[in-house]
């Protein structure tokens, strides 16, 4: 679950700031108090996990000065000032400097509480959407989330790897839902280009005017609508469904890369969906278009393919959204591990991460089965019918490996407890997690 936001507390008067602190401890936030406006700059950084409530009128630097300081350090960071009777200029000023909002003395505890959740509300949504963004923009991070040991994982991250370093223009093709939006990011993070502006197209989203607006221009445009090949100028432009494109935002496009000559200004790395509809994006793309875009290519596997990869995606998943909503993550039966590797995920890991939602809120509550959640995806889906028919040994494999792997993360990681559990000797369990690529170390 998430941790509970800071509130910071700044005033002078002891009998105040602690007051303040017990009343939100009460509403169950983590406070911590400072006597001064300096104490506070030394412990209050940029992206600071919370918000602040400071006094006005203090001796020293006063509340004005120190939230002028703030707004330098992280201008997103929301501060409430407290003011006296007759204040409203002081106030004012703070408004505009950047307070988040201002308390008139005596304030109603109440309305301090409503203001704190709208502002830790604010601040987490901006925490959050920063780290997201660190994220999309670190190589390693983006690579550990392509998770999974089969041969067509590996040699999807050894492909990544290898185009990332390249320049020329990527097409991305694969059926919907495997994640191939997050290998667009992936690409541009671990290449030459990770410093430079990523800019992602949805082009199925506008018609085709519109699309060529938002492409090409005209160039009047504010500079928070730039056309996106402006945008992305010496970086990564993603242009998602790229078989939607019309006839002339085809030859735009063509125009507008011949133009560029080799290496690119601007990569691109094109997305295409039609897998799924029988068709090929060499189908729907003018010829002269398709072969600039396809001059790298990247076809992701469908989830059906990744054998016990599903069984390691599910637990890790169910693991997430059981942190999230404060329960035990769900064990599965050699049965229902079986049905996983058995169905045929036409949602691929898009529906993987529904199913592991809905099986998280289903053992919270104590009802229903996984199997049942196949079912209801699709009243036509045969869960345990396999698409692919595998022998029994993979599917036996496939469970021990998924077995083995929850109770060392039940037990963090004690081989003792996990040998008590198993009933394996040492030995047996060493060789087994040698064979499966289990380490101790990540379990600790």
């Amino acid at each position: 679950m998430s941790k509970a936001m800071k509130i910071a507390i700044v005033d002078d008067e002891q009998d105040m700031r602690q007051s303040i602190s017990q009343w939100l401890a009460l509403s169950g936030y983590d406070t911590e108090t400072f006597g001064s406006a300096e104490d506070a700059l030394s412990k209050l950084g940029a992206d600071y996990p919370g918000i602040v409530i400071s006094d006005i009128k203090m001796p020293g630097m006063d509340g004005l000065q120190l939230l002028k300081k703030l707004m330098s350090t992280d201008s997103a960071l929301p501060v409430i000032m407290i003011t006296g009777h007759g204040d409203v200029p002081i106030a004012v000023e703070a408004m505009r400097v950047g307070a988040f909002d201002f308390l008139e003395k005596p304030f109603n505890p109440d309305k301090m509480t409503e203001l704190a959740k709208k502002a830790t509300n604010e601040r987490r949504l901006t925490l959050d959407n920063r780290a997201l963004r660190k994220e999309l923009s670190d190589g390693g991070q983006l690579m550990k989330k392509l998770i999974g040991a089969s041969p067509v994982m590996e040699r999807l991250r050894e492909d990544i790897l290898d185009l990332g370093q390249a320049d020329g223009h990527v097409l991305i093709d694969g059926e919907t839902g495997t994640g191939k939006t997050l290998i667009a990011h992936a690409l541009h993070a671990v290449g030459s280009r990770a410093g430079k502006r990523f800019v992602l197209l949805p082009c199925a989203a506008y018609d085709e005017d519109a699309l060529i607006r938002r492409l090409f221009g005209p160039a009047q445009l504010e500079d928070s609508e730039l056309p996106a090949m402006e945008q992305a100028r010496g970086g990564t432009l993603v242009l998602e469904d790229i078989e939607t494109l019309g006839d002339t935002a085809q030859a735009r496009l063509l125009s507008a890369i011949n133009e560029q000559g080799s290496p690119p200004e601007t990569r691109i790395v094109a997305i295409s969906n039609l897998q799924n509809e029988g068709r090929t994006c060499e189908d729907a793309l003018k010829s002269g278009l398709f072969y600039r875009l396809a001059a790298l290519r990247i076809t992701v596997p469908p989830l059906r393919q990744r054998g016990e990869d599903i069984l390691t995606l599910f637990n890790r998943l169910s693991e997430q959204f059981a942190d999230e909503y404060g329960c035990d993550a769900p064990e599965i039966s050699a049965q229902e591990a079986a049905q996983l590797l058995q169905a045929p995920w036409p949602g691929n890991v898009r529906q993987l991460i529904n199913l592991a939602e809905r099986a998280v809120l289903q053992s919270r509550r104590a009802s229903g089965t996984i199997s049942s959640l196949l079912m209801n995806d699709h009243d036509d889906m045969q869960p345990v019918m396999t698409t692919e028919g595998k022998p029994l040994k993979e599917y036996v494999e496939a469970f021990e490996r998924m077995l083995i792997d929850n109770t060392m993360r039940r037990h963090k990681g004690s081989i003792a407890s996990v040998m008590e559990e198993l009933c394996l000797p040492r030995r047996t369990l060493n060789e087994k997690m040698a064979k499966y690529q289990l380490q101790r170390s990540d379990y600790l």
